[in-house]
């Protein structure tokens, strides 16, 4: 699902959506650096597809719910984007692996120019995704990455976007 064309001169500032605390500083500083910018920001949920059952309407309904809650928590997010920016986001929501899938949309989404992560702050390390791109995969990528410090306050991310 995707919503809103952009104007071609502006930037597009992708943030991968989930549950993590650190997602939310990198919401805010996208939309921060998109304010600033004359740019938009795009928001990419990656649903897990449900695990193989023997009853098909079983997994039919399970697809539904996470759908469902994937809307939910985009549509809390978009607030967000509105009232830091004042327009809406571009909205993305896929099924499957989320690097898989956040690989296949920048390769897809010619209009995306910056991905925003969020970096976890405990001692588990930085998160999957970070740990990827900034690994391996970040000399796959066509578009710059930024990526966001979990342990940043909002005074922080304000005075560095």
């Amino acid at each position: 699902m995707s919503v809103q064309p952009r104007r071609a001169e502006e930037r597009v500032f992708l943030v991968v959506v989930d549950e993590s605390p650190e997602m939310r500083n990198a919401l805010r500083y996208a939309c921060r650096r998109a304010k600033r910018t004359g740019g938009r920001v795009a928001m990419l949920y990656v649903m897990e597809p449900p695990e193989a059952q023997q009853w098909g309407a079983v997994v039919d309904l399970m697809r539904q719910e996470a759908r469902q809650e994937a809307e939910a928590m985009m549509a809390r997010h978009s607030d967000t984007v509105v009232t830091l920016t004042g327009q809406p986001p571009a909205i993305h929501i896929r099924e499957g692996n989320s690097r898989d899938e956040l690989m296949k949309m920048l390769t897809e989404d010619r209009s995306i120019s910056v991905l925003v992560l969020g970096s976890a702050s405990g001692s588990e390390g930085p998160g999957p995704l970070v740990a990827a791109f900034a690994g391996k995969l970040c000399s796959q990528l066509r578009i710059a990455l930024t990526i966001v410090p979990g342990a940043l306050t909002d005074a922080e991310i304000d005075a560095i976007s």
